[in-house]
């Protein structure tokens, strides 16, 4: 017997005759090479939407998720306090915890930021309307519209932003002041008419409602709609400033004077503070107490000094959570006779006259008829500064989100601070569930188009593959009566679909990766911002995935065929043989 006797090369005789019954199946019979298309036709189908489902699906999410995060980061660490991300309580910038954090290898940053909610005043736009009389009328309108100004430092990575910018620069906060630059998206720039270099209105709402001027800068564009209109980039220390973080503090001096009770036409100077808890304490230099103001006579030169603090019910601030404190000064110097009379200058409604020497207010004189006192004060410099609402952390890898946000939260969660505040730690995935609740949605559909696309392909080689053994059932018989064993006669066929196979993959991969390439430099097919979060289709598809992919049809598709090929060892070689 001829088969017997093959041993050494398991598939050379197998696949040498599946080759020649493959060229005769494409080249011979009408029904056989009918057969054998739609077999290639439904593989190549299958890979060309598995191919185009992953890369979309992978890029939509990839896209979206760096999106959110460049909005936001991957982990934020914010007070442990009830509040969003938005509206967190503010806390400490000095922590122990940030130089372990800067050094972790999986960390790329840890940056300060800080949320300020604003309302932005648009610029004038004229409108021309057509009256009945047939004459025109134009009119200014101004719109207002509410936003968050995210303020960040010079360590702030803008890269995202950088990316997505479409008109102007990118902002610079390591000037020496606090700098008035904004960066806004092209949605709010439309709404409200702003352009780059225009200066713009900005109301806050604090203690006392406050109205700044900004400078346009930069303008971006994410495509994230939700975020573009709400998002603008500042700098942090004026975000610190206007949210009332820690305590500002200075040193005034009275409009009237002090005429009575024993005191003749002396000074009241009196300490003045905002922020922190509401509630002020003064130290003048012997230690807390609650008195603010004090009787100053002009009869000799004095320099005071305010140490200001704040506290909840307590006045020694024992066990209480207390900002940090903030200092002011008020050099006095007395010319001309000293102890000469007190009958300093006064206007018709009673308050002092002072001589001021510049445009700062701080720097002033004040003269009776024999002496003249001068006055420079020197305000604290506000310990809002030590302030921010939380620290964003940025990650290398997506992948080590959940060990990494387990590791942060171990050394930073409700564990005490220097200032007794407790502390949490927040993913991306927590402030903005909703999002990925939504992309993680998208997983379980491409496992779904993945299983159905590989079962109709494996049903089509199948039935292919039995019609296959059914118009070879003589060729079959003949086999075997030469002394081929079932499992012979089966790897034969099965050589001949996984031919079939490769060929409809070759197929489907080129019209799939074409597609990929197109849509990935061409953007062919646009999407609904506002509904989608991205101007077009993304697509991502790396070399894993696709080889991935190919095998994984490949062996599947394969292996699903040996079952329809055990009716092979159903057939009986005399009746094969006779078979017609």
């Amino acid at each position: 017997m001829y088969f017997s006797g093959v041993k050494k090369n398991v598939l050379s005789v197998e696949y040498f005759i599946s080759k020649r019954i493959l060229k005769s199946e494409v080249q011979g019979k009408k029904v056989s090479r009918a057969i054998v298309r739609i077999s290639v036709i439904s593989i190549a189908l299958a890979v060309v939407v598995n191919l185009i489902t992953i890369a979309v699906v992978t890029g939509f999410q990839n896209e979206v998720r760096a999106k959110v995060t460049g909005f936001g980061s991957h982990l934020f660490i914010m007070s442990a306090s009830e509040g969003s991300v938005y509206e967190s309580e503010a806390i400490n910038k000095n922590q122990t915890f940030l130089s372990g954090l800067r050094k972790d290898p999986r960390i790329k940053g840890v940056f300060p930021v800080g949320y300020k909610p604003v309302l932005f005043q648009s610029s004038k736009q004229e409108t021309t309307i057509g009256l009945a009389n047939g004459k025109d009328s134009t009119f200014s309108n101004q719109n207002i519209q509410s936003g968050l100004i995210k303020g960040v430092d010079e360590t702030f990575d803008m890269q995202f932003f950088k990316e997505n910018l479409v008109v102007g620069s990118i902002p610079k906060f390591n000037t020496k002041e606090p700098s008035t630059e904004l960066l806004i998206s092209k949605k709010l720039a439309i709404d409200l008419n702003f352009k780059i270099g225009d200066t713009v209105r900005a109301y806050f709402v604090r203690a006392t409602p406050l109205m700044r001027l900004f400078t346009i800068k930069g303008i971006y564009e994410t495509g994230l709609e939700e975020h573009d209109k709400k998002i603008t980039i500042g700098d942090l220390r004026i975000v610190q400033e206007l949210n009332d973080w820690g305590i500002t503090s200075s040193i005034e001096i009275a409009d009237t004077l002090l005429k009575n009770d024993g005191y003749e036409n002396e000074f009241i100077v009196r300490g003045v503070a905002t922020g922190g808890q509401g509630r002020f304490r003064y130290d003048w230099g012997q230690g807390y107490d609650q008195y603010g103001a004090k009787a100053y006579n002009a009869f000799k030169d004095t320099t005071y000094k305010i140490i200001f603090s704040d506290y909840f019910s307590r006045m020694d601030g024992q066990g209480e959570k207390t900002s940090v404190a903030d200092t002011s000064y008020l050099k006095i110097r007395v010319k001309g006779k000293v102890k000469s009379t007190n009958d300093f200058k006064t206007n018709e409604f009673g308050e002092i006259i002072r001589n001021y020497s510049d445009n700062t207010g701080l720097r002033y004189s004040i003269k009776a008829s024999e002496k003249e006192v001068f006055f420079e004060h020197t305000n604290g410099k506000g310990s809002f500064q030590n302030y921010v609402g939380g620290f964003e952390i940025t990650i290398k890898d997506w992948e080590q989100l959940g060990a990494i946000a387990k590791d942060v939260k171990k050394k930073v969660s409700f564990i005490p601070t220097a200032d007794s505040k407790m502390l949490k730690v927040t993913s991306i995935t927590d402030n903005e569930s909703d999002i990925f609740i939504w992309l993680s949605f998208l997983d379980l559909n491409v496992l779904i188009i993945l299983i159905l696309m590989i079962l109709i392909g494996i049903i089509n080689m199948g039935s292919a593959l039995l019609v296959l053994i059914l118009i070879r059932t003589n060729f079959i018989g003949v086999l075997k009566s030469l002394g081929a064993n079932n499992w012979t006669i089966r790897k034969i066929f099965l050589a001949q679909a996984s031919f079939l196979i490769l060929r409809g993959m070759l197929i489907g991969n080129v019209i799939g990766v074409g597609f990929c390439i197109l849509q990935y430099y061409f953007g062919i097919i646009p999407l609904n911002p506002e509904v989608y979060y991205l101007s077009a289709v993304p697509i991502e598809l790396n070399f894993w995935s696709w080889l991935l992919l190919n095998l994984g049809t490949l062996i599947v598709c394969v292996l699903a065929l040996i079952i329809p090929s055990i009716v092979i060892t159903r057939i009986s070689p005399a009746k094969a043989i006779r078979f017609n």
